[in-house]
C-alpha cells in the first residue's frame, strides 16, 4: 500500500486552522490491520493543552445505523431469521394491517421504502418509547414503497425495532453480543457513557441547559428521547474497534470468534441494491461521492457528528476518520471537501 501520509496530515492540519473540527483521528489500512494513523488537533479548544489522542472515543452518530443495525439485520438474514424481500407485515405483528406492511427491509435498507423523510419524534408521537415505537411502525407513507431513493432516519430506526422483535433482545443487547463483543470492540457501546469513559470522549455540540458540550452523552435527539439505544444513533466508539469491523468486514476469516455476519452479507451489500433509481446505494452502504461504483468500488456511510468511514473490497482497503466538527458548526459544506479529500488521498 502507497500512501501519501504527508497529504493527509496537511489536510487535516489545515482543517484544524479553519476551526471545521477542534481534532481528528484518521487510519487507512487492509485486512491485515491498520498501515497508517494519525491524530490533529485537541479534544476541546477550551482545554488546548490535551490533544486528541488515537483512543478518544467519538459519538459517532449515524455510523450506528452500520455498527447495530446493518450488521445485526445481516446476522439475522445469515441466521435464517429475515428475508429481506418479504413484506414486512407478513411476518410482524405491529405492523400487520398498517401502511408499513407493504414495505420489506430490503427497501428500508437501500432508503426505498417510502417511510416519512424526517423523524420529528417527540412533536408526532410524544416522549413514551413506546408511544414513539407505536406511532412510527403505524404512520403513513410518504409515497409507494419501491418509488424512489430518500435518505430517511426512519429507515434504521424502524430496522432496529425489527432486530428487536426477531432476537427477542434490546438492540443494544443482540449488537454487543453478536458483532461488537465477538469483534473484541471493547469501547462501542451505546450511551450514556459513565464518567471515566465521558472524561474521553470528543465533545460535540453545546447543550443550552446545561451550558456545556456534550460529552458521553449522545448528540442525537432522538436517542437521547429514546434512551439513548435506537437504530439512528446514540453508539460511541474508538479508531482501534471500527478498524477491527471494517477489517472483518474485507475477510471475515480473519476474525478469532465469528462475529453474526460475514461475507455473504458483505458482498451483498457493498453492491447497487437500487436498480435505475438514484441516487444509487447498496444496503445502507453507499458509493463514495466522486466515485464510481463499477470502476472505484469504494462504499462510505457518514455520521452527523464528523465521522465517517469508507471500504474497498476490490483494492482490499478501507479509511476512517473520526472529528467532533459539530462542536463548531452544523454546517456540512466545510467537512465535505476534507472528507472527499481524504478518501481521494486514501483510494488512490
Amino acid at each position: 500500500m502507497t500512501l501519501d501520509t504527508d497529504h493527509i496530515h496537511q489536510l487535516l492540519h489545515d482543517g484544524v486552522r479553519d476551526k471545521v473540527y477542534p481534532g481528528a483521528v484518521w487510519a487507512v489500512g487492509d485486512s491485515g490491520g491498520t498501515q497508517a494513523s494519525g491524530t490533529v488537533g485537541v479534544l476541546d479548544p477550551d482545554h488546548p493543552a490535551e490533544p486528541m489522542r488515537l483512543d478518544t472515543i467519538f459519538d459517532v452518530a449515524s455510523l450506528t445505523k452500520i455498527l447495530a443495525v446493518w450488521s445485526t439485520i445481516g446476522t439475522l438474514v445469515e441466521d435464517g431469521k429475515l428475508e429481506l424481500d418479504s413484506a414486512l407485515g407478513d411476518f410482524w405483528p405491529a405492523v400487520t394491517g398498517h401502511p408499513l406492511a407493504r414495505a420489506t427491509a430490503h427497501q428500508l435498507l437501500t432508503h426505498t421504502a417510502g417511510v416519512p423523510l424526517r423523524a420529528n419524534l417527540k412533536n408526532l408521537y410524544g416522549t413514551d418509547p413506546q408511544d414513539v415505537r407505536d406511532g412510527v411502525l403505524h404512520e403513513a407513507l410518504h409515497r409507494p414503497p419501491g418509488e424512489a431513493v430518500e435518505y430517511t432516519d426512519r429507515a434504521a430506526l424502524i430496522l432496529g425495532y425489527l432486530v428487536e422483535h426477531l432476537s427477542g433482545h434490546t438492540l443494544d443487547r443482540f449488537a454487543a453480543h453478536r458483532v461488537w463483543q465477538p469483534l473484541g470492540m471493547t469501547d462501542t457501546r451505546f450511551g450514556s457513557l459513565p464518567a471515566e469513559a465521558a472524561a474521553r470522549c470528543a465533545p460535540t455540540e453545546l447543550d443550552e441547559t446545561s451550558g456545556a458540550h456534550l460529552m458521553g452523552t449522545a448528540h442525537d435527539f432522538s436517542a437521547r428521547l429514546l434512551g439513548a439505544v435506537c437504530g439512528i444513533a446514540g453508539v460511541f466508539s474508538v479508531l482501534d474497534d471500527l478498524a477491527v469491523f471494517l477489517r472483518h468486514m474485507l475477510e471475515p476469516a480473519r476474525s478469532t470468534q465469528e462475529p453474526g455476519f460475514g461475507r455473504s452479507w458483505v458482498k451483498e451489500s457493498l453492491q447497487i441494491q437500487t436498480g435505475g433509481l438514484l441516487p444509487a446505494r447498496g444496503l445502507f452502504w453507499h458509493p463514495s461521492p466522486g466515485t464510481a461504483a463499477e470502476i472505484d468500488d469504494v462504499w462510505v456511510h457518514y455520521g452527523f457528528t464528523g465521522t465517517g468511514m469508507w471500504i474497498s473490497p476490490r483494492q482490499s482497503r478501507w479509511a476512517v476518520l473520526l472529528t467532533n466538527k459539530l462542536y463548531f458548526t452544523r454546517d456540512r459544506e466545510p467537512l465535505t471537501h476534507v472528507r472527499n479529500e481524504f478518501r481521494a488521498v486514501a483510494f488512490s
